[in-house]
């Protein structure tokens, strides 16, 4: 039997009109701003005008460790929204825009998979609405002035040697990691070693999934330090007066994107911060924006519960005062193999073994959920045609010892009708009373906090900061930065900072080499191990396979 791959699917959808989706999600034409038929931008007004009406229950999808075997985070958020409105439930999604980077890279698109996708798919992994080329824009504006600032004469006494700010650009690619601009004479700027990020990466997009309003927006973006004087003081992008010019480009970027699932559920798609570099959440706009229309929110987190869902809960909904009330964590029975030992070609013969050995990375995740975080909690084993009854049976068990429910869910292949179970399960965890809070304390040293996320989160034994972050800890709490949150930058591969220790790992060293402090965000960002914020391509990158005809239909995007 022929599969259908995800792009075919997709584009076999016949496509409710946007202002369908939009009535059918409460949105009045008034707030709506058509990007074509299939996609439209929603205004923020919207939020002030329903402010009075009454929140709906809030969901996180969050996952294991991620592995070659796959996941399925997206598609399984997917799968549960549309379950949803199968059992009666006025849901919705909010989840997060696909970066250009991956999607040509290793990991391929980000709108689900199967039958629990986003529609227009091709339009979401690719420009969309040009959300993300305005986040660069601004990011490039600030650089430009900044260094125009420095050539112009150098008013307010910038040191070349301790510019923090970089340009970015929404692709993998590893040449620009470190480079020598400003040659060719005076007339050319300064010469200085300098380095991109990935749009994902960059500082500007955290603020604008956190910020609450196009106000709030322009005085997080005055607030970012783009590098220090001579004499040690920070430089602000309010300093350059470049805060206004970068909100101007931002405004219409800020607005929520609807779309639709390919069952007709509405689906708000908004920013897209990677997880591992930066805090890997969709804005708090669209979150809002959800829950004041629907009564249940579905909201993913990028990679596993120890990155993605870690700082939603830490970051996320301190800074946004969210409460969420239930938490999904997706596992399969294949990647729990992987975790056991086995290579990704065996991963399709039962092995009770291995999959008890690699057991304990979802046991982790299900713990710290439960225990750190007070959440309740629900495994979703995404379905493979693979699993054999054995195998899940003994994840359903070990699940069961933790007061955990383990929902086989078949949404991949079924759609809506294959997550009712998943569905219910997490109607029933919304009614239970929780006990959420954080996993550290603000009023904690920079430190301190670390060593909590450590200890607590990934079971670390040691949080060692290395000499370089051990002074720059010292410098941004006498700069007055010592009471923001943390965002860890490590890798997605593993709870520690080694991408080759799979599993649950236990008493490692988790190694803090860099800390910088990103003031417009309102956290700090903690640089572990080899993390760097400017993916580079594989050896063969999706891009080869991917293709456009005459009639301009895509084809290879997955």
């Amino acid at each position: 039997m022929a599969f259908l791959s995800d792009i075919e699917i997709a584009q076999a959808c016949k496509m409710k009109k946007i202002t369908e989706i939009a009535k059918v999600a409460g949105v009045d034409e008034k707030y709506l701003e058509q990007y074509g038929n299939y996609k439209a931008k929603i205004d923020y007004a919207l939020l002030k005008d329903n402010e009075s009406e009454k929140d709906g229950k809030l969901i996180l999808v969050t996952a294991i460790t991620p592995t070659p075997a796959g996941e399925g985070k997206t598609t399984t958020s997917v799968g549960l929204a549309d379950g949803m409105r199968k059992i009666g439930k006025k849901a919705m999604l909010a989840l997060r825009e696909p970066s250009l980077g991956p999607v040509f890279g290793i990991k391929g698109g980000a709108a689900g998979g199967g039958y629990a996708q986003v529609v227009p798919m091709e339009d979401i992994n690719l420009h969309f609405t040009g959300d993300f080329h305005a986040i660069g824009a601004a990011n490039n504006l600030l650089a430009a002035m900044l260094d125009n600032h420095i050539q112009q004469g150098n008013a307010l006494g910038i040191d070349p040697k301790q510019i923090t700010w970089k340009r970015c650009v929404d692709m993998n690619d590893r040449q620009l990691r470190n480079v020598v601009d400003g040659l060719g004479g005076k007339a050319h700027g300064v010469p200085r070693e300098y380095g991109f990020d990935i749009t994902v990466a960059s500082e500007i997009m955290a603020i604008f999934c956190l910020a609450s309003d196009i106000l709030d927006l322009k005085a997080k973006l005055g607030r970012i330090i783009v590098g220090y004087s001579y004499d040690g003081k920070p430089i602000t992008a309010h300093d350059l007066k470049a805060e206004g010019a970068m909100a101007a480009l931002l405004k219409d970027a800020l607005k929520p994107n609807l779309v639709q699932t390919l069952e007709g559920t509405p689906a708000l798609i908004h920013g897209g911060p990677f997880a591992n570099i930066a805090h890997g959440c969709n804005s708090i706009t669209a979150t809002k924006m959800a829950l004041k229309l629907s009564d249940y929110t579905i909201t993913e987190a990028g990679f596993a519960a120890d990155l993605g869902a870690e700082k939603f809960l830490d970051i996320k909904c301190r800074l946004g005062g969210l409460h969420p009330n239930a938490v999904v964590i997706v596992a399969t029975v294949r990647a729990l193999k992987y975790h056991g030992g086995v290579a990704k070609a065996d991963l399709n013969q039962e092995n009770l073994e291995a999959l008890q050995a690699g057991m304990p990375n979802l046991l982790q995740h299900v713990d710290n959920i439960k225990n750190v975080f007070g959440l309740p909690c629900v495994v979703a084993i995404n379905a493979f045609p693979t699993d054999t009854p054995a195998e899940l049976d003994l994840v359903q068990k070990k699940c069961k010892e933790l007061g955990v429910n383990a929902v086989l869910a078949e949404h991949w292949a079924k759609g809506g009708e294959g997550a009712i179970a998943l569905a219910n399960e997490v109607v029933r965890l919304c009614e239970e009373p929780n006990d959420f809070r954080f996993s550290y304390d603000l009023d904690k040293s920079i430190e301190d906090k670390i060593h909590d996320i450590a200890h607590k989160i990934y079971h670390a034994k040691h949080a060692l900061l290395l000499p370089n972050a051990k002074k720059q800890a010292e410098q941004l709490e006498k700069l007055g930065f010592g009471n923001l949150p943390i965002c860890m930058a490590k890798t997605q591969y593993s709870f520690s900072d080694d991408p080759t220790l799979l599993g649950a790992p236990q008493d490692f060293t988790l190694n803090v080499r860099n800390l910088k402090v990103s003031a417009g965000a309102g956290f700090i960002v903690a640089l572990t191990g080899d993390i760097m914020t400017m993916p580079g391509l594989p050896k063969v990158p999706a891009a080869e396979k991917i293709d456009v005809d005459a009639d301009g239909k895509i084809s290879g995007l997955f």
